[in-house]
């Protein structure tokens, strides 16, 4: 079991580092293949904006770091540990830097990379010399002559301060130092759970309701929708409606437009120790694919159910990349997670869940011909939580859209999937009093 645990942690890594060679670019010449994008995706050149020259100044201390733009761009920065870096976020931009801009170390920045994370999106992240604070993020309109900018101010300060700056989900072990044979888990600021801090005497279960994608990763895309904005609403309105039970702890992974990375899920859903997670997704067949139309129930698999199943865990696995993680530093829960992958009682509960959902659903809405599968999903991969992903239907299926779209549609599914829940924890109770 252990050598086989190994191989998949081993190969997991390998094609995880692949992925990121695709799609992070080290100098301003994309060759095929750096991003992915498609004709049909990329925006025209000439109406993105220009990044054309970038500057560094100062020293361990404080940094200065400026970037030149044709326009004024929106800007999100956070920080990421274990190695030490920053996360600058804005609308797609074309980089015309000099070759090797990134290369150059000054002052807290040993190197910067940069890219197309997304259509619609690009990215850089900044290595770190040591850990640093963002002191101010801006981005400036042209003025006086001078073009419009991003600059990105950083203050360099010890690793307890960095850490204690963190969301406390994402709070790495405090230890003197790093050394360079050490690859711990990457940190990002950008979790969101929901739940404030409860009582001890708080006994009620625990429901992790996990909308997926957010901020940058818009999910499949049609019709003008994004499937981060459809499943958001769908989990917030099952939010509100658990909570008027007063029988759950409600926590979301997230409860606005932001990216948290795969393994954060998890982690949200065992820091908390979770009854149940309910991953929520939309699914969308690639042009040339055929039709689809129907919600899906997934439960985990290490071999998915079907071609169809592992084409989309293929796909959500790959959300990480987006976010500029490396996912060849896979966290040590992670690891354990995949030791893990047979036990069987998580998996019993997962598959009871999931038949009941796909029960309660069918009475109110449109149901995939297969509605029970299982796939490879990192997201369902907590070896103590029972955990299913539900695809409320294909966005690229204009009948499903349109439910997806509909607030009648959503309500209605909502309470069936509130009831499951319900139900679930109702025969859970009973069977644990009857000592089983």
């Amino acid at each position: 079991m252990t050598r086989r645990a190994n191989h998949i942690v081993s190969l997991g890594m390998a094609l995880a580092s692949a992925a990121l060679t695709l799609v992070w670019c080290s100098d301003t010449r994309a060759a095929p293949g750096d991003a992915p994008e498609t004709a049909t995706e990329k925006p025209a050149e000439a109406s993105l904006p220009v990044a054309s020259d970038v500057r560094i100044a100062g020293d361990e201390k404080q940094t200065r770091f400026i970037l030149d733009l044709d326009r004024k761009v929106s800007l999100r920065a956070f920080t990421l540990a274990d190695p030490y870096r920053v996360v600058i976020d804005m609308p797609q931009v074309t980089f015309q830097l000099d070759p090797g801009a990134g290369t150059v170390a000054r002052g807290l920045i040993k190197a910067f990379r940069y890219g197309m994370v997304m259509p619609g999106g690009s990215r850089m992240v900044f290595d770190l010399a040591k850990p640093a604070k963002i002191k101010s993020a801006t981005a400036l309109d042209p003025a006086n002559g001078q073009p419009a900018r991003m600059v990105i101010e950083l203050e360099a300060v010890d690793r307890t301060t960095f850490v204690q700056g963190l969301a406390v989900e994402n709070r790495p072990e405090l230890r003197p130092g790093i050394t360079g044979s050490v690859s711990p888990a990457p940190v990002a600021t950008t979790v969101v759970a929901s739940a404030a801090a409860v009582s001890a005497t708080d006994t009620r279960p625990v429901v992790v309701i996990d909308p997926g994608h957010g901020g940058i990763d818009n999910g499949t895309q049609a019709g003008g929708e994004s499937e981060k904005n459809i499943v958001l609403g769908f989990g917030l309105a099952l939010r509100d409606r658990l909570e008027k039970s007063g029988k759950l702890r409600v926590v979301m992974t997230r409860a606005d437009d932001n990216f948290v990375a795969l393994d954060e899920r998890v982690k949200i859903a065992r820091g908390q120790n979770a009854a149940l997670f309910v991953s929520i997704h939309a699914d969308a067949l690639p042009r040339g694919e055929g039709d689809a139309q129907g919600a899906t129930v997934y439960t985990l698999s290490d071999k998915a159910s079907d071609a169809e199943a592992q084409r989309l865990a293929d796909l959500e696995n790959k959300a990480d990349a987006i976010a500029g993680v490396n996912l060849t530093e896979e966290p040590t829960d992670v690891a354990d997670i995949l030791i893990d992958l047979a036990q069987r009682e998580t998996k019993t509960f997962s598959g009871r869940f999931a038949r009941m959902v796909a029960g309660e659903m069918k009475v109110t809405t449109r149901m995939h011909k297969n509605p029970l599968k299982s796939a490879g999903f990192r997201v369902l991969k907590a070896p103590d939580v029972p955990s299913v992903l539900i695809e409320l239907g294909y966005v690229s299926n204009k009948d499903d859209l349109q439910s997806l779209m509909s607030e009648n549609w959503r309500s209605k599914t909502v309470g069936a999937v509130a009831k499951a829940i319900d139900v679930y924890f109702a025969k859970h109770v009973v069977s644990a009093g009857a000592g089983n």
